[in-house]
């Protein structure tokens, strides 16, 4: 990767890092769901003018809408206004990668590695140690689930974008605008029905600088450059390369969480949170050291 690429790869993971905090912010004085219709109405409009429509079904497009976008957010950000803190969100959100081979296993019909089901199981306990955890720094278990619920929406939004690119080239830039269409419709009904009339009209009467510049950066930031740039990392070097880079994100989220939010973790939570990474990270780099190792034994010369 050359160093302006790792540039622009470290700043999406800044970017992303980061943007638990922002929600944290944003949700002081915005609801959750009204915050959710916010930042995908921004996303879409006025982009949606000047971008032309990806060349997808119209049912592919509203799938992925209302899964990677709708379902992972509005648990998201109902989870981190109900009791989940930023830094933990941001680790617990990565379970995508369980349920996204959950998911491929069920409905795509793939076959797990002889060696996921033990460093999946690693991450999975770790979430159990979390879970565990109800009560401490400000964690809920019903915050704990609803952002596990995110996840499974992210790894269901995981399934339907491999759907999408089975159907031919894809613009990314169209892809995200234009699915940013999708999500406003199902928000701003569930805060209708959730938060109420009366708490949307004073969230906008009384909108404060710092949760309009959450929206923008949630819409701008972590949506369109952080999708749009990391789309065009993958399509220029190989996912080997670029998809480990996201274990960084819970954590510079960890790091943002205590610097901007003071959030301090007990021990249990640390060691849940390294459980979940150490199994990430051998899911992630096991087949490639036993590949190494297959080449290393490859290569001595014989007796």
């Amino acid at each position: 990767m050359s160093p302006k690429d790792w540039g622009f790869a470290l700043l999406i993971v800044f970017a992303w890092g980061f943007n638990f905090v922002i929600i944290h912010w944003g949700l002081d004085g915005v609801p959750p769901l009204l915050l959710g219709a916010l930042r995908f109405t921004l996303v879409a409009f006025p982009a949606i003018l000047f971008v032309p429509r990806p060349r997808i079904s119209w049912r592919w497009l509203l799938a992925y809408g209302l899964t990677i976008s709708f379902g992972q957010f509005a648990f998201l950000f109902t989870a981190m206004k109900i009791g989940m803190p930023a830094g933990i969100a941001s680790l617990v959100l990565q379970s995508q990668v369980l349920f996204t081979l959950l998911f491929a296993a069920l409905l795509l019909r793939e076959h797990w590695l002889p060696h996921q089901p033990f460093t999946l199981g690693i991450a999975a306990l770790g979430l159990f140690v979390l879970a565990t955890q109800q009560g401490q720094n400000g964690m809920t278990l019903a915050g704990f689930l609803l952002t596990v619920a995110a996840a499974a929406s992210w790894g269901m939004g995981n399934i339907i974008n491999r759907y999408i690119t089975r159907e031919g080239s894809l613009n990314l830039l169209s892809l995200v605008v234009w699915s940013g269409l999708i999500p406003p419709v199902p928000f701003f009904i569930a805060s209708y029905w959730l938060e109420g009339p009366a708490l949307i009209a004073e969230s906008l009467q009384q909108i404060q600088l710092h949760s309009v510049l959450a929206v923008v950066y949630l819409a701008l930031v972590a949506t369109l450059y952080g999708y749009v740039a990391w789309g065009r990392l993958l399509q220029r070097y190989p996912v080997a390369q670029v998809a480990p880079l996201t274990l960084l994100v819970p954590l510079v989220g960890l790091m943002c969480a205590r610097l901007f939010l003071d959030e301090q973790l007990t021990r249990w939570q640390w060691l849940g949170i390294l459980l979940v990474l150490l199994g990430l990270v051998l899911n992630i780099f096991w087949p490639r050291y036993l590949r190494l190792r297959r080449q290393s034994a490859q290569q001595q010369p014989k007796a």
